[in-house]
């Protein structure tokens, strides 16, 4: 009968919500010139998750370009693995001057060389997850996704492959982008090692980052909308009723 009660729940809201949208949740905040998102979803036992600079304006110094987001999540720590980094598609690899290849070619290994993953870490506002294209001082050369180093010190660091606004005109900017390259507009990136048991209700403290150091622009991202998180939790407690029976 519960069951019964379950499916009936689940078929009111068939039209809204897909086996897609039950793992997926999207943070994003807007401040001035300055906009993000961050989508994380679960795709077996990864977590990905889609780091988007959301702004429409143009990118002219190092604090324009988002190149970190901060995380938490509730109950037990988790304990990840870096698969992959990539360029989304519809997005690209831009630079503000001429710049070499492979400099501005990512290659079939994606943009894993130039950003990091770090788990465990104490991080901004005592965040302990962090994806990041700059060290910061939190994150080295041993905490960046497989890949090549496309440009710079072997080392996350610098404002290169951050990321810049679908907005941006790569021919303008100042010193501090000038002779970098940028993705423009968004970037994915795929962690394995999910329990079965997680759910994204338990994503909490979302932080983006911008520029190249932890006193530049921060914002703590928007709460996602109540009805989200609980058609989230409905298609994870059908799932796991199923699983059961």
């Amino acid at each position: 009968m519960k069951f019964y009660a379950l499916a009936l729940a689940a078929t009111a809201v068939g039209s809204l919500i897909g086996a897609s949208a039950q793992a997926a949740v999207t943070f994003s905040f807007s401040s001035g010139t300055r906009a993000a998102s961050a989508k994380f979803e679960i795709s077996g036992s990864n977590l990905v998750v889609t780091l988007t600079n959301t702004s429409t304006f143009d990118c002219l110094v190092p604090t324009d370009m988002l190149t970190a987001v901060f995380f938490n999540v509730s109950g037990s720590p988790l304990s990840l693995g870096r698969v992959s980094a990539i360029v989304a598609g519809g997005s690209a690899i831009v630079s503000s001057g001429s710049l070499p290849s492979p400099a501005t070619d990512p290659g079939p290994n994606g943009i894993g060389g130039e950003w990091a993953y770090l788990g465990g870490m104490s991080g901004p506002h005592s965040t302990s997850y962090g994806i990041s294209s700059t060290g910061m001082g939190l994150f080295g050369p041993g905490d960046r996704f497989s890949g090549a180093n496309l440009q710079g010190p072997d080392s996350p660091d610098g404002v290169q492959y951050g990321i810049a606004s679908a907005g941006d005109n790569p021919s303008t900017g100042n010193g501090g982008i000038s002779g970098s390259a940028f993705i423009k507009n968004s970037a994915i990136f795929t962690l394995s090692g999910l329990p079965v048991n997680f759910s994204l209700t338990q994503l909490k403290d979302i932080w983006f980052q911008y520029g190249t150091a932890l006193d530049e622009p921060e914002f703590q991202s928007d709460v996602p909308a109540p009805g989200a998180l609980a058609l989230i939790g409905l298609g994870g407690l059908i799932a796991s009723r199923r699983r059961r029976d």
